[in-house]
C-alpha cells in the first residue's frame, strides 16, 4: 500500500483565520451629557502591534480671518501640513510643543509654507502676531485615530477583537496631559462612553 506524505500540522490545517473585526462607537459627553467636539479618539491594541496610521496629502491649516482653520486637525506621524495665508496680513507661525518644535517667520497673503510632523503627539499652534490665533494638530500613531464630530461622537471601524485601550485627548481636559483612557475588552460591536470636564479656553488678545 502505498503510503501518503506526512504534511506538516499547520498545512494541514491552514493558517489560523484573523480574529473579527468591529466598529468602536464613541461618545464624549460633558458632566451635564453635552456633546465635545474636537475631542481625539484613539484606539490601541494590548498585547498587539497597533496598525500605523499612514501618510496620505492635502492636510493644510489656512490663516484665514486671523484665525487658523480648523481648529484641530489629526495627521498621521510623518504628515506634511502645509500653512497657507490667506488673510491681507502677514503671519509667523510657530509650536513649542514636545512632539514639534518650528516656526516659520513672516509670510504674507497667498505665501504658503510647509512642516512634516514626524512624532505622535499634539501640537500646539500659534502665532507671534495675533494672540488670538490658537489651533491644534494631533499626530497619531495608530490608524484608529478619528475626532469627534459636532455631535460629540465618533466611530472607528476595523478593529480586531480582543483587549484595547481607548484613549480620549482634548486641549482643555481637565486631566493629566489633556486626556484619559480606559481598557475593555472588544467582542463584536462596541460602544464605549466617556464623561469628561474641560477648562475654559486661555483668554488671549482680540488685537490686531
Amino acid at each position: 500500500m502505498r503510503m501518503l506524505p506526512v504534511l506538516p500540522f499547520a498545512l494541514l490545517l491552514g493558517a489560523a483565520p484573523p480574529p473579527p473585526v468591529a466598529g468602536v462607537s464613541v461618545m464624549v459627553r460633558g458632566p451635564g451629557g453635552q456633546p465635545i467636539a474636537n475631542a481625539v479618539v484613539t484606539i490601541h491594541l494590548i498585547g498587539r502591534d497597533t496598525p500605523s496610521a499612514r501618510p496620505g496629502s492635502g492636510y493644510a491649516v489656512r490663516q484665514q480671518n486671523i484665525q487658523f482653520a480648523p481648529f484641530l486637525t489629526v495627521v498621521p506621524v510623518n504628515a506634511d501640513v502645509s500653512f497657507p495665508n490667506f488673510d491681507a496680513v502677514r503671519h509667523q507661525v510657530y509650536s513649542f510643543s514636545p512632539a514639534k518644535r518650528f516656526e516659520l517667520k513672516l509670510y504674507a497673503r497667498e505665501q504658503n509654507r510647509t512642516v512634516r510632523f514626524d512624532r505622535a503627539g499634539p501640537v500646539s499652534l500659534g502665532c507671534n502676531i495675533h494672540d488670538q490665533m490658537t489651533a491644534f494638530i494631533y499626530v497619531a500613531d495608530s490608524a484608529f485615530t478619528a475626532k469627534t464630530d459636532a455631535s460629540g461622537n465618533v466611530v472607528l471601524n476595523g478593529v480586531p477583537q480582543g483587549p484595547i485601550s481607548v484613549g480620549v485627548w482634548h486641549p482643555y481636559l481637565r486631566s493629566p496631559g489633556n486626556q484619559v483612557s480606559h481598557t475593555i475588552n472588544l467582542g463584536g460591536g462596541a460602544r464605549e462612553a466617556f464623561t469628561v470636564t474641560l477648562r475654559p479656553p486661555p483668554a488671549t488678545s482680540s488685537s490686531y
